[in-house]
């Protein structure tokens, strides 16, 4: 399956970051012009840069395929829903309605994003870029490669039930860290789609795309 690095709607990564509060009368008008901006978009289920067997042993063909084809499409399909249903309470003039969209947003949303930024964070073949930015701030932060894949190995693991294992880069201290700020790196934790956990995280650093890791990297740093 074919398909180059996806660039996400802008409109949506604000969105669905939106608080799922009550929000005063001026930040509802402007989740409201947020939402419309999205008004009539079609999410579709990203093509990805290899194929579902590509990426064995680490990943196997069938489990790409899942989760993939029907995890992923799910978010899309329910994301799309969820539109509908904005662009119906948009119309109507209805804020309140279209703000207590906001948790479906970001549940699917999130999903959506999530799974494209993973997609495009593997790669069947794998070399760590030595000597470069990526390396100096790994090592500055937690010693060695080594070391990070541990650490991030280790409190990934801990997640409870599904989740996600970030990462990430701090701007405003222009550091590495294992915390959600700037996207970096992530690992998928949804458990029950990986048949064995422990082998899944050791594996899964055999098929990082770290070309697309230091890039992100070097645009979180400018």
């Amino acid at each position: 399956m074919s398909g180059g690095k996806i660039i996400l709607d802008k409109a949506l990564r604000s969105a669905v970051n939106l608080s799922s509060s009550k929000l005063p009368s001026e930040v509802a008008k402007s989740s409201a012009k947020l939402f419309s901006a999205l008004s009539g978009t079609k999410f579709v289920l990203p093509d990805l840069a290899y194929d579902y067997n590509a990426l064995e042993p680490a990943i196997s063909a069938e489990t790409m395929e899942i989760h993939h084809s029907k995890h992923h499409q799910t978010y899309i399909t329910n994301l799309n829903a969820t539109m509908e249903k904005i662009d119906s309470a948009m119309i109507a003039g209805d804020v309140s309605g279209t703000i207590a969209l906001q948790g479906a947003l970001k549940f699917n949303g999130g999903g959506h994003i999530n799974h494209t930024l993973f997609w495009e964070n593997l790669s069947p073949t794998s070399t760590f870029p030595t000597g470069g930015p990526l390396d100096k701030a790994i090592t500055d932060r937690f010693g060695s490669l080594d070391d990070m894949i541990a650490e991030m190995s280790a409190k990934t693991l801990a997640v409870q039930g599904s989740g996600w294992g970030w990462l990430v880069y701090d701007p405003k201290n222009r550091r590495a860290l294992l915390i959600k700020t700037v996207l970096v790196s992530m690992l998928d934790m949804h458990t029950r789609r990986y048949r064995n956990v422990d082998d899944y995280l050791k594996a899964i650093w055999d098929i990082i795309n770290w070309d697309v890791v230091e890039e992100r990297l070097i645009a979180a740093s400018k």
